[in-house]
């Protein structure tokens, strides 16, 4: 191998292990800083007190039952509104109603909430009731597009009174006579909007 061989691969060998020495030494400035973040969701939390509204026996058409019942929110988020859901069956005792239904004859009247203070709020029949979803904690029921005092805040109570009349319409009832309507409601509460924080 001449000198010029030699003399040119040891210069390339000289800049290859300077290069692998200088890269490895290079140095610079730097920080870090990290953050510690917290996502914690809300709860929605609906309680009805008392659990039973209605339990009565012996009715008879004309009777009046009044009673009251109270929605809390024990949660830490707002409720928007709290649905009301109806659904009830009949035990048709001596199976001649036909197609009576007794739900027709049972008059619903949600007469006063003392927190939103307004009344009447709404009145319907309970065979009506089933097909509708009222907002219970509006300011009133008839007018779903007036929002001020609606909803319920975290640790807020609303106290509703609601009326049942077993209605007598001046005619034959008997088919009812021994029967039996379970009625189960069902309180659905919802959030409010997402917003920007």
């Amino acid at each position: 191998m001449g000198i010029k061989k030699k003399f040119g691969l040891g210069l390339a060998s000289a800049a290859l292990g300077l290069s692998l020495i200088g890269g490895g030494t290079y140095a610079f400035f730097s920080d870090t800083e990290v953050t510690h973040n917290t996502f914690a969701a809300g709860t929605l939390d609906l309680s009805v007190d008392p659990g039973v509204i209605v339990n009565l026996k012996d009715l008879k058409p004309g009777d009046t039952m009044m009673r009251d019942f109270k929605l809390a929110n024990n949660g830490s988020l707002k409720i928007k509104d709290v649905k009301l859901k109806t659904e009830y069956s009949v035990v048709d005792a001596k199976g001649n109603n036909g197609a009576e239904d007794f739900g027709k004859h049972i008059m619903v009247r949600f007469l006063w909430n003392w927190d939103k203070e307004n009344e009447p709020i709404f009145e319907t029949t309970l065979a009506d009731l089933k097909a509708m979803s009222p907002d219970l904690v509006q300011k009133t029921i008839l007018d779903p597009f007036f929002k001020k005092n609606s909803g319920l805040e975290p640790g807020a109570v609303n106290d509703l009174w609601v009326q049942f009349d077993f209605l007598d319409n001046g005619q034959d009832q008997n088919v009812f006579q021994g029967d039996t309507l379970k009625l189960d409601w069902t309180f659905n509460a919802s959030q409010t909007a997402g917003e920007a924080r």
